[in-house]
């Protein structure tokens, strides 16, 4: 990891440290929250561009990997895992997003992160109302996409595929919908996404 992505991440993680007071001043509110996790290749982040290229009015997109993500090793040696950096980062997003209660737009989250600590997060920043989705796909498009699609072959591999599986389970187990994107054109996808920026009460 270079010394400029690794102090774009720690100006984020302590630009965000909100004080517990300051998180419950600048709550959530009527701020309609939409997040979207997912395995590489899931399609995710196509919805989210879609959305933020085509329906800019309709909600604020923002992407975990615009802090940068570092290799496993700077993982290892600053946060002393994948997993502790995930949490943090998970932390840190959830409180920049409470800064945003009072905003009239919506807020459209993607990123991989999961499940389990993106409620943690939610919990610790004040945020009880939000809609989560795990955007999903079959293996064999999952490794079409990635080589295919996105030139990453060295992602389609096994360790790929059981994260995406792992992300499947956690979300069956706590009840969150599973947008299966496998044969559903990006536009039904986006539009389904829509749907829920614009829709009834969250589900959190």
């Amino acid at each position: 990891m270079t010394r400029f992505c690794r102090a774009k991440i720690l100006n984020f993680a302590r630009s965000t440290a909100i004080a517990d007071t300051e998180i419950l001043l600048h709550s959530a509110g009527d701020m309609r929250l939409v997040i979207l996790t997912g395995a590489s290749g899931s399609g995710k982040t196509s919805i989210a561009n879609a959305i933020k290229l085509e329906r800019p009015e309709l909600a604020e997109v923002l992407h975990f990997d615009s802090i940068g993500v570092p290799s496993s090793e700077a993982m290892v040696t600053g946060w002393g895992s994948g997993e502790a950096w995930q949490r943090a980062m998970t932390f840190a997003w959830m409180a920049r997003i409470a800064g945003l209660g009072r905003q009239k737009r919506a807020v459209l989250f993607e990123g991989q992160m999961r499940l389990g600590f993106m409620r943690e997060g939610l919990s610790s920043a004040g945020i009880a109302d939000f809609n989560a989705l795990l955007v999903d796909c079959d293996d064999e498009t999952r490794t079409r996409r990635l080589v295919a699609n996105r030139n990453q072959p060295e992602l389609a591999n096994t360790t790929m595929m059981n994260w995406a599986s792992y992300l499947r389970r956690e979300a069956q187990e706590a009840g969150y919908e599973i947008l299966d994107t496998s044969r559903a054109p990006l536009e039904a996808s986006v539009a389904h996404v829509c749907l829920h920026l614009m829709g009834p009460s969250p589900t959190g």
